[in-house]
């Protein structure tokens, strides 16, 4: 945005949300799953938040979804493998574009409210 759109007065303050810790991505999984009427057992859970690394809450969502389409077309319940799968054969944009999410948590550092 232009300079004149966030000065103060404007603008408060500006936030860095950081990509999701692996207890967030807990919680993120599980409104997703629960959205979608899916539970999983706390190890599957636990197996998926391990998997998701660098993950983004909307990829979170998305791994669940595709999974979910995967399931549905073989005509069985979701299980922890279809989501892990799904996972797997993302590359999140923290791998994807690693060099710009570097560089805009360089940034971030003294000039935004952190947000953890």
């Amino acid at each position: 945005l232009p300079p004149e759109l966030i000065r103060k007065g404007r603008v408060d303050e500006i936030f860095f949300v950081d990509l999701p810790t692996p207890e967030v991505r807990g919680v993120i999984l599980k409104i997703h799953l629960e959205r979608r009427g899916q539970t999983l057992s706390a190890e599957a859970l636990e197996a998926l938040i391990r998997a998701s690394e660098g993950f983004s809450g909307s990829e979170l969502e998305q791994a669940v979804i595709s999974g979910l389409y995967v399931a549905r077309a073989e005509g069985v319940a979701l299980t922890v493998e279809h989501v892990l799968g799904e996972m797997a054969a993302t590359q999140p944009l923290s791998v994807v574009m690693a060099e710009r999410l570097d560089a805009l948590r360089e940034w971030a550092v003294g000039r935004t409210v952190s947000v953890e």
